[in-house]
């Protein structure tokens, strides 16, 4: 259990600095905490970066209220604010609570194993 633990939330932080909507500070946490594995820092750093996770995940509300903006218009274009801004109601209307960018995915995924993850590294 616990490699498939750590084997999952690795390989959905690989997703995560993959993802082109991973902001910076998101891929330096994730970067950090993959090289503190197995080290006497992995403890402190699987804390940072649950933290840094926890920050970052997009809310379907904060979507709906960014790509409705007068920013989110301007970061995006109107077409694609537009079609944002649809796509994130539809799915707030199908019970969604964060973003389902690629990003947002691989974060919410990883904090499902946010326990297990952290009894893990407190383990050792």
């Amino acid at each position: 259990m616990e490699k498939e633990v750590l084997d999952y939330v690795i390989e959905k932080t690989h997703e995560l600095m993959n993802a082109s909507s991973c902001c910076n500070e998101a891929k330096e946490a994730a970067q950090s905490w993959l090289d503190a594995i197995g080290t006497e820092d992995e403890g402190i750093e699987t804390e940072k970066y649950i933290a840094e996770l926890e920050e970052d995940i997009g809310t379907i509300d904060g979507l709906i209220d960014f790509a409705g903006s007068e920013y989110g218009i301007k970061h995006f274009g109107v077409e694609t604010a537009k079609s944002i801004l649809e796509h994130a109601k539809e799915i707030k209307a199908q019970g969604a609570k964060y973003c389902d960018c690629a990003a947002c995915q691989a974060v919410a995924a990883i904090l499902e194993k946010k326990d297990d993850l952290l009894y893990l590294m407190k383990k050792d």
